[in-house]
């Protein structure tokens, strides 16, 4: 088993603010930036996505990850000699629950933090790719490891990154981390963005409900 990373952040130094303000910073966590839309579509989104029932989140996340954690399991057996094995996650409404975790720091999303932390316990490293922006990195890796996530890796958007589609982002942060060296047995998120453009073994997409969900 390999030796737990430990965060790198320094504990004191961290300014906990609220989710809201976190989720505002954010911005969109799965779309490249758009125009400005009215605000009867706006209001219309939220409504939606008020829509979705929180204990049916849970049982359709749950049914996700209870297909990914046998595949891990078999797959983290058969490594062979010298295979460094990672997992990327996304985050928002993946590996916290950000549309219902209305505290900071937000709280896990149940199902993935069981799967991550038998891969980590069995000396797979997890990788956090998110659209969210560098300005929040320090406390959302803060937020990650305060709930029980290892994190090897935090892969957020820099400025630039900002203007660049957001699938594209996140498939070039996935061929950075196999060029490190690692072999990405698993990657996990909500939405096609997540997932799409490869260097994954297997994909596991949990639920956005047509984009209701960040």
């Amino acid at each position: 088993m390999r030796r737990h990373h430990r965060s790198r952040l320094r504990r004191a130094s961290v300014t906990v603010a609220s989710a809201a303000t976190l989720v505002a910073l954010a911005g969109p966590a799965h779309a490249a930036p758009a125009a400005p839309t009215t605000t009867a579509a706006t209001a219309s989104a939220s409504a939606a996505a008020a829509a979705v029932d929180y204990a049916t989140w849970q049982k359709d996340c749950r049914a996700v990850m209870d297909q990914a954690l046998p595949y891990l399991k078999e797959r983290i057996a058969r490594a062979v000699p010298g295979e460094r094995q990672a997992i990327v996650l996304d985050v928002d409404n993946t590996s916290l629950e950000t549309d219902f975790g209305f505290s900071y720091p937000q709280p896990a999303n149940r199902p993935v933090l069981e799967a991550a932390r038998y891969a980590q316990e069995h000396g797979v490293d997890l990788f956090f790719v998110t659209a969210r922006p560098g300005i929040i990195a320090a406390p959302t890796e803060y937020n990650l490891e305060h709930v029980g996530y290892e994190v090897s890796g935090l892969h957020v958007r820099g400025f630039l990154d900002l203007f660049q589609n957001v699938a594209a982002y996140k498939t070039a942060q996935r061929a950075a981390i196999e060029a490190q060296g690692y072999t990405i047995i698993a990657n996990i998120g909500n939405s096609a963005t997540d997932l799409s453009g490869g260097h994954a073994e297997k994909t596991f997409k949990l639920p956005d409900y047509d984009g209701q969900l960040s």
